[in-house]
């Protein structure tokens, strides 16, 4: 949702090379699409698997690298951006997310050094405070691996930070993060070079989705290969649901979301002391009839970092929001007027109790939502930031770097 919206709107005054990996169940369809934005489109397979995952671990244990950015290290992406700066001026370079960080400084080290292409990074998540967050709620083994995890990725991004031009994070939270990673001194530098710029979406194109289910229905939309969410379900079923039942006995509550595990699968079905209350769906392209079915929209996040932007998609669905302090983190947010936020199981449980049954309340929560996400994330307005960021960029006089960094 970032990297379209920004996309859509830097294309209004630039002309855009897109270059992305792409996964084996994405559509032909969505690449034409792209192109009607984008001067061209060029894509790479990334071809994960479990037995990449292992080597890139034992890789990481070698040299001393983080493992998530061992795995994405493909020299196809590297020979595609090498003949494409070699043949082609460009202005700047966007990374967008860390993974694709030492990409963009590949290409800069590769582009004519005269006319030096700048370099911007898009930090969606400060990256080593997510993984951070999830060694905590990990145990044993586990959780010594994520621990690793986030002090190597903590080294890296503080080494990849002091060569971009400009970096771009999503909440001011993890514009701090990142900061501490550095002395006062350096922070202070290199925070002149940062601007927060939230995610954002189409508030215009989002109907109000009106909800007409036969059955109290609790709906959690979300990626379900993220270990955030798959702890979030985990926890909202075995912890808060039971409490949710004892007072709406017909409850149901449905996971929605590409991949789930079998931890979560297991969830649901005739095995599974819940399954008489949840639903696991997988993967679902067009929510609105999930959505129009449903009364709560729930986000029991415990881990991650960075945006839901679920959140501002159920305020622009007209769908009342329940969310942990954690799970609604970087969004502006009104409690009690267009949100409801609990971290413990009773509170979580109540406040699902109050959406479902009290209709004044569900009522005035989707008319809050809507207005407040039409106001703080629409992509029209808000991305005006981006662009400006461009401008700074390409205005620029362009400074050329002796040699490139050791990552």
């Amino acid at each position: 949702m970032r990297a379209y919206y920004v996309l859509r709107y830097l294309a209004r005054e630039h002309d855009i090379t897109l270059v992305s990996f792409i996964r084996s169940d994405d559509q032909p369809e969505d690449l034409e699409h792209l192109r009607e934005y984008c001067e061209q489109v060029h894509t790479i397979p990334i071809g994960r698997n479990r037995l990449k995952d292992i080597l890139a671990l034992i890789e990481s244990f070698i040299t001393g690298q983080p493992a998530v950015v061992i795995r994405d290290r493909i020299s196809g992406m590297r020979r595609l951006l090498k003949d494409l700066v070699l043949n082609e001026q460009y202005d700047v370079i966007h990374a967008d997310q860390t993974s694709m960080a030492e990409y963009a400084l590949f290409a800069q080290s590769q582009a004519d050094k005269i006319q030096l292409p700048k370099i911007l990074l898009d930090e969606h998540n400060a990256l080593h405070h997510v993984v951070q967050r999830q060694a905590e709620y990990e145990a044993g083994y586990s959780r010594w691996l994520y621990n690793r995890e986030a002090g190597l990725l903590a080294k890296y991004e503080r080494k990849l930070l002091r060569y971009f031009d400009h970096i771009l994070t999503v909440t001011e939270e993890d514009r701090e993060t990142l900061l501490k990673l550095f002395t006062d001194d350096e922070g202070s530098r290199i925070a002149q070079r940062m601007s927060v710029v939230p995610i954002c979406i189409d508030t215009e194109a989002a109907a109000v989705v009106n909800q007409a289910g036969e059955r109290p229905q609790v709906v959690h939309l979300g990626t379900m290969f993220w270990p955030p969410n798959i702890e979030a379900v985990q926890w909202f079923t075995k912890e808060v649901l039971p409490l949710v039942i004892g007072q709406v006995p017909h409850v149901r509550f449905v996971i929605a979301g590409k991949d789930p595990p079998a931890s979560v699968r297991n969830l649901a079905g005739n095995k599974s002391e819940y399954g008489d209350w949840v639903d696991v769906l997988g993967f679902v392209r067009e929510p609105d009839k999930l959505i129009a079915a449903s009364q709560v929209f729930v986000v029991p996040v415990q881990a991650g970092g960075g945006m839901r932007v679920k959140i501002l998609d159920a305020w622009s669905w007209g769908i009342p929001v329940i969310s942990t302090t954690i799970g609604a983190e970087g969004i502006r947010i009104v409690p009690g007027k267009n949100i409801l936020i609990a971290d413990d199981p009773n509170e979580f449980a109540a406040l699902v109790v109050r959406a479902l049954l009290d209709k004044e309340l569900a009522a005035r929560l989707v008319s809050e939502g809507r207005g407040w996400v039409s106001q703080h994330y629409n992509w029209q307005s808000t991305y005006k930031a981006v662009d400006e960021v461009y401008r700074q960029l390409v205005n620029r006089q362009v400074n050329s770097r002796n040699g490139g960094p050791d990552l």
